[in-house]
């Protein structure tokens, strides 16, 4: 009831009536009353005039399954939406719930984790209220071989949507990580479950500073955030919205040829390392070389005084030559 009102709410340009609220959902007159008694309560502010009804006048920076689904707009990404104030990690229950015959485009989103996990295990800042964590689950009917190039195609929506709510360019460096003026704004860590031919399920989790005004000593020299780069307070369900638009645009061509061919030339118009010198973090032997964009299976090209070389994201890190990037 709740999500549907504040879907109403939304739609209407302005006040609408509660004879029409209580038409249109079959339920009295106290329901709607209570019901916008308990979207005040939750922070949304809501005019309230006799013979004219009701009319949402601001809306909180929350990401309650209400206000998730009220502003949906995607075809099946966040069909199913589960919501946590606290929660371990959004890609282990989104792969428990991948697992329990939940379907494409799952969503799992989370105002705090307390054990998030980037790449190679590593730990991943997660405080609540500043931020955004969240999990998409993909069952896709395709080789194991392509998954690898999911989280280049989710860098591209991450980049595309951020960009679309602020007008300020959000780059990709090479294969995932978003960054704004040098400084990772995002990380995406994707997992697979699957057997030697078919693919039991993909998580994609995503982790998207957006509020934070300060970070941790050991990271402040690599991490921003959307606010400390713009000056705006960016609605973080929107950009929840915005970031699943994207991805299922991208995706459906993706899909057309099972790989990047389609994306490559925007990729690498994203790309910040390109045509740039990188340090190739080769477990066997670092080498430096220059960024020549990405194939269509979304390896790094770099030329190398030994020739041109191809770079797989599952083998090897790149990064600036004097820095992260």
């Amino acid at each position: 009831m709740r999500t549907q009102l504040l879907a109403a709410l939304k739609e209407a340009d302005d006040y609408i009536s509660g004879q029409e609220l209580c038409e249109r959902f079959g339920v009295s007159r106290t329901a709607i009353w209570k019901a916008v008694k308990q979207l005040k309560e939750a922070g949304y502010v809501i005019e309230a005039v006799q013979n004219k009804g009701y009319k949402i006048v601001s809306t909180p920076d929350c990401l309650n399954k209400a206000e998730l689904e009220s502003i949906r707009k995607t075809k099946w990404a966040g069909r199913e939406i589960f919501y946590f104030d606290t929660i371990d990690s959004t890609n282990t229950k989104a792969k428990q719930l991948a697992e329990e015959g939940h379907p494409t485009g799952t969503l799992v989103v989370a105002e705090k984790q307390e054990a998030g996990r980037g790449r190679r295990g590593r730990g991943f800042e997660s405080p609540a209220g500043v931020g955004i964590f969240m999990t998409l689950v993909l069952k896709p009917d395709f080789a194991p071989d392509r998954a690898s190039m999911l989280t280049l195609i989710a860098a591209l929506a991450v980049s595309k949507a951020i960009s679309e709510k602020t007008g300020v360019d959000a780059g990709i460096k090479w294969p995932n990580d978003i960054v704004m003026n040098g400084r990772k704004v995002c990380g995406i860590l994707t997992e697979m479950s699957a057997q030697l031919d078919y693919i039991n399920h993909v998580v994609i989790g995503i982790g998207i500073n957006v509020q934070n005004q300060s970070f941790p000593k050991e990271i402040e020299q690599v991490a921003t955030s959307i606010l400390m780069e713009t000056g705006l307070q960016v609605n973080r369900a929107e950009l929840i919205e915005a970031v699943l638009e994207q991805f299922e645009r991208y995706y459906e061509i993706f899909l057309e040829t099972e790989d990047l061919s389609g994306l490559v030339k925007e990729y690498n118009a994203h790309l910040i390392n390109m045509q740039k010198q990188v340090r190739v973090l080769d477990p066997k032997e670092p080498y430096e070389a220059k960024a020549m964009g990405i194939t269509p299976h979304g390896e790094l090209i770099v030329d190398t005084w030994e020739g041109r070389k191809l770079v797989s994201s599952g083998e090897v890190s790149v990064r600036g030559v004097y820095g992260y990037v």
